[in-house]
C-alpha cells in the first residue's frame, strides 16, 4: 500500500485532542484522519502512574497501526510526558508529541521571557514545560499550574457545572502578574478558551498551531503527503460514552461526526 494514502492517527485521553485535530483539518485538509479518544480511562493527568499511561498508549498505538496509520500524533500533553520516548523505542512508525510544540510556541510569543502553563497535575509535576522551554532558552521563567478539575469537567460538559467560573478564577489567580503569555498545556483547555479569555487578557497560546506546522514538515520530509486532494471526514473512536463525547466534539468542530464506541 502507498504510504501517502494511509491515515494519520490522532489520540488523546479523551476529548482534548479534538482541538488538535481541528487545527490539522484546517492546515492539512487532504489527509485522512482517525481519532481515538480514551475517555473511558480518563483522566490521565491525575491518579495514574507513568506505567499505567504507557500501557494505555501502547494499546491505542496498536489499534491505530492496525487501521493503516502512517504517522501518530499524541494530542495529549500528559501522554506525551509519560509515553513519547517509550513509544518511540517500541515502534518504528513516526510519532509526534505536543510538549515540544507548546514550548516552541511559548518562546516565539513571549517578549518578556515569562510564561505560565496551565496543565494537568501529571504534566505540571513532571516539569516538562519548564525543562523543555529552558532547554531552548535558559533565561525563560516558567510557572506551571496544575488545573486538576478542568479535564473531568470538560469531559462531562463544562457548562453543566455551576461553579465553573469560581474554579477557573482560582487558577487564573495563580498566574503571576508579570507573565506575558499563557500556554494551554493540556489539549482539553482550548475547548474552554473563550471562558479563559474573559478572565485573562494577555496572549493565550495553543500548542496545536506549532504541532500542525511540524507535522506538515515531517510529511514532506518523509515524502508521504497525501496527494489525492479529496477531503475525507475523520473517523472517531472512543472508549467513553457517546452521548458525552459526540455533542462536545461536534460543537467544537462545527460539524457532525462519525463515531464508534470501542471497549476500554
Amino acid at each position: 500500500m502507498d504510504k501517502k494514502n494511509c491515515k494519520i492517527g490522532v489520540f488523546d485521553s479523551g476529548l482534548g485532542g479534538v482541538t488538535v485535530l481541528k487545527r490539522l483539518l484546517e492546515d492539512l485538509p487532504y489527509e485522512e484522519y482517525i481519532y481515538y479518544g480514551d475517555s473511558g480511562n480518563a483522566p490521565y493527568g491525575s491518579g495514574k502512574t507513568k506505567e499505567e499511561i504507557q500501557y494505555l498508549c501502547k494499546k491505542i498505538m496498536d489499534f491505530l497501526i492496525e487501521n493503516n496509520c502512517k504517522v501518530i500524533v499524541i494530542a495529549c500533553n500528559t501522554a506525551t510526558v509519560a509515553a513519547l520516548e517509550y513509544l518511540k523505542e517500541n515502534y518504528s512508525i513516526p510519532i509526534i508529541g505536543i510538549i515540544d510544540s507548546g514550548s516552541k510556541i511559548a518562546i516565539k510569543n513571549s517578549t518578556l521571557k515569562k510564561v505560565a502553563v496551565f496543565s494537568t497535575e501529571f504534566t505540571a509535576n513532571s516539569n516538562a514545560y519548564k525543562n523543555t522551554i529552558q532547554k531552548y532558552d535558559k533565561d525563560f521563567e516558567v510557572t506551571q499550574i496544575a488545573c486538576i478539575e478542568f479535564c473531568p469537567m470538560i469531559e462531562k460538559g463544562w457548562e453543566t457545572f455551576q461553579d465553573n467560573q469560581e474554579i477557573l478564577e482560582k487558577y487564573i489567580n495563580k498566574i503571576p502578574t508579570d507573565v506575558d503569555a499563557l500556554v494551554l498545556g493540556c489539549t482539553h483547555y482550548p475547548i474552554i478558551k473563550d471562558y479563559i479569555e474573559k478572565k485573562f487578557n494577555k496572549v493565550i497560546l495553543d500548542p496545536a498551531v506549532e504541532l500542525s506546522f511540524e507535522l506538515k514538515e515531517l510529511l514532506k520530509k518523509l515524502d508521504i503527503v497525501n496527494d489525492n486532494n479529496v477531503k475525507k471526514k475523520p473517523v472517531f473512536f472512543t472508549t467513553g460514552e457517546l452521548d458525552k463525547f459526540k455533542p462536545t466534539a461536534e460543537k467544537f468542530l462545527g460539524e457532525e461526526i462519525e463515531i464508534y464506541k470501542i471497549p476500554k
